[in-house]
């Protein structure tokens, strides 16, 4: 979908503050209200917006580890893809995976309590999970940027 420049302003303002209301993106914007609502709806069908959320501090919540999981697969396993990705959608404790280049098939980050939660994880479900070859975890000891927009991109 080409974005004009209202697009991209409703855009920002939204990813800078998704309980905005209507009347004050449109203002915001420079747009009626209901022409406002109208592009939004329209960047919505489209999957342009892919959803609203609100964003939880985990170590507020006491999830304080994190932990970025290289998973390498043994490719002589049946369906090793499928099952993988199967357990991963049971697995709470994982909040994104992501299938990548290299010398491992998956990463995954973690979120658990604490280290003995993680280390459970490991080695109860993870390392048990059928083809698993090789596991190799980096712990997260800080994270410098979390939030970037793809709208920068665009120049």
């Amino acid at each position: 979908m080409e974005l004009d420049r209202t697009d991209v302003s409703i855009l920002h303002h939204l990813e800078g503050n998704g309980r905005i209301t209507n009347q004050e993106l449109a203002e915001a914007v420079g747009l009626s209200a209901s022409a406002c609502f109208r592009r939004v709806k329209l960047l919505e069908e489209r999957g342009v917006i892919a959803g609203y959320r609100c964003v939880i501090g985990a170590k507020q919540v006491g999830i304080a580890f994190e932990a970025l999981v290289h998973v390498s697969m043994r490719s002589d396993i049946e369906n090793w893809h499928e099952n993988f990705v199967r357990a991963l959608n049971g697995w709470a404790e994982v909040v994104t995976a992501r299938i990548v280049t290299g010398t491992s098939n998956y990463v995954l980050t973690v979120r658990t309590k604490d280290l003995e939660h993680f280390s459970h994880f490991v080695i109860h479900k993870l390392h048990k999970e059928p083809g698993v070859m090789a596991i190799n975890s980096n712990i997260v000891l800080e994270t410098l940027k979390s939030h970037g927009s793809v709208l920068e991109l665009l120049g």
